[in-house]
């Protein structure tokens, strides 16, 4: 609380400076609505500053005369700073995202620092090629042609609310290893983990410039960002309406752009599962982890006709069980959404549904009449025309459909315009590599469910995205290759 209630400014060049407009905007608790800070509502010109902080640092600082090693040692120190202060992130996250405090403390925080750690070894590893190359229009000559493998320049990233300390580590981590420099806008919703973390960055060495953090609203900081002329890659993860806002806004230099973006997915039960319950468990886990609000999220229950009531009747079950409250009460187990709109949002599905004739198991309206809270709602009765079945609703409510025949399901599986994820339970290891093969989504659970580890590529097929965070493969994202040829 006393980090609260210092000011909040953004972070450019090195330096903690106000807005230049001088305005601010309120950050609150999602649980009651209460005020937690005043940070600063930057506009166009402050991404203006922060752009050329980062393009001084890129071009001209210590940055780029600095070894992999040393990046790599650097990186893994934000890492142990991280771990350092888990209670403190855990609390803050909490705060100012709504959900339990005990898990961003065994998850966000952990896998934050972790995310650093693994990109700490890859800032050594980023080689190119020899080639041998065969020049048929210059008979008897010798060429020594190799490529390497260099930064892009400045990237600016924008973040959204529903995990802001994990998703600035996903995005800083990578673009760091490889010798970048960046301007990070973090969620209006939930600016505060991110300025912490630029604190934290500082501390560890990262020299001035190379990490800028600028608060404001996506309309204007984020759209100046995106649009900026001296940006070369703009990374972004959100909504998917959102990301084409993005990439229209993008085209003015042609900036790369990668995107991480919404999604519908499928996860789908056998009846030879094995261990129902364990099954059960794991579908109510992948809707209802973090409320609802993961991009990831098992919104769609596929369940084999024999076993679709006592399925849904058991996810109804765990959903009826589940504990809401602030985050940071010891016995939460669901915090509130994140925002008064987000509560809109959802709360206005959940109606339509009702109006379109859905049949609700559990939950299916606002919890209480204080905070953001909404029931953990199950949903059966439905068709592939209503809203809820289609559309993301980015909240604790899943829809549950039986089936019969296997092979009808990789048709109604993919049958969205969104390809982020999918689960599948069942003990017939043919069916699963056969299902898991067809599904056209970028991670593939088989009988677990909202699994992640650093090393693991994750991003999406068709409108979930552009390109993989984590993993070996996001290093592609952040560089730029170049052939050198020598004539011998």
């Amino acid at each position: 609380m006393s980090w609260l209630r210092q000011p909040k400014r953004n972070l450019i060049g090195g330096k903690w400076v106000p807005a230049a407009s001088g305005k601010t905007f309120e950050v609150l608790n999602p649980a009651d609505a209460s005020l937690l800070a005043q940070v600063p509502d930057s506009e166009g010109e402050d991404i203006n500053r922060a752009v050329a902080a980062a393009r001084r640092a890129f071009e001209a600082g210590p940055w780029r005369q600095m070894t992999p090693s040393e990046r790599g040692r650097l990186l893994w120190r934000i890492g142990d700073l991280l771990l350092e202060h888990v209670d403190e992130f855990a609390e803050l996250e909490s705060l100012d995202n709504g959900k339990p405090r005990a898990v961003a403390k065994v998850a966000d925080v952990p896998l934050a620092a972790d995310l650093f750690h693994y990109m700490a070894g890859w800032a050594t590893k980023i080689e190119g090629n020899t080639i041998p190359i065969s020049v048929p229009y210059a008979p008897g000559a010798r060429f020594h042609a190799f490529t390497q493998r260099e930064p892009i320049g400045v990237v600016g990233q924008i973040i959204p609310w529903n995990f802001p300390l994990l998703m600035a580590a996903w995005k800083l981590g990578p673009a760091l290893a490889t010798g970048n420099c960046v301007v990070l806008k973090p969620a209006e919703q939930t600016p505060l983990s991110a300025l912490r973390l630029g604190e934290l960055m500082l501390e560890a060495g990262v020299p001035e410039g190379v990490i800028n953090v600028v608060t404001g609203f996506g309309e204007t900081a984020g759209a100046s960002l995106a649009a900026h002329g001296d940006v070369d890659k703009i990374a972004f993860t959100g909504s998917t309406e959102v990301g084409k806002i993005i990439l229209r806004a993008a085209a003015g230099n042609l900036k790369k752009v990668s995107l991480e973006l919404g999604g519908k997915s499928p996860n789908i039960i056998f009846k030879d599962a094995g261990d129902l319950e364990s099954a059960i468990a794991g579908a109510a886990n992948a809707i209802f982890f973090n409320h609802g609000q993961c991009c990831c999220a098992g919104s769609r229950l596929l369940v084999e006709k024999d076993i679709f009531d006592e399925v849904v009747n058991g996810v109804a079950k765990q959903a009826k069980k589940i504990k809401l409250g602030p985050g940071l009460a010891a016995d939460t187990e669901m915090g509130p959404l994140v925002s008064e709109e987000q509560l809109a949002r959802v709360t206005h599905y959940l109606h339509q549904g009702k109006q379109d004739g859905a049949c609700y198991v559990a939950g299916g309206t606002r919890a209480g009449d204080k905070g953001y809270f909404v029931q953990p709602t199950v949903v059966k009765g439905v068709n592939p025309k209503m809203s809820i079945v289609r559309e993301e609703i980015f909240g604790p409510v899943v829809v549950a459909e039986p089936f019969s025949k296997p092979e009808e399901l990789v048709p109604r599986a993919n049958a969205t315009h969104y390809g982020l994820a999918a689960g599948i339970w069942t003990r017939d290891i043919a069916k699963a590599h056969r299902l898991a093969s067809e599904i056209k989504a970028g991670t593939v659970w088989v009988n677990c469910y909202n699994v992640f580890d650093a090393a693991l590529p994750f991003g999406g097929y068709k409108q979930s995205g552009w390109g993989r965070e984590m993993g070996h493969e996001v290093l592609e994202m952040y560089t730029e290759t170049k052939a050198v040829v020598i004539g011998l």
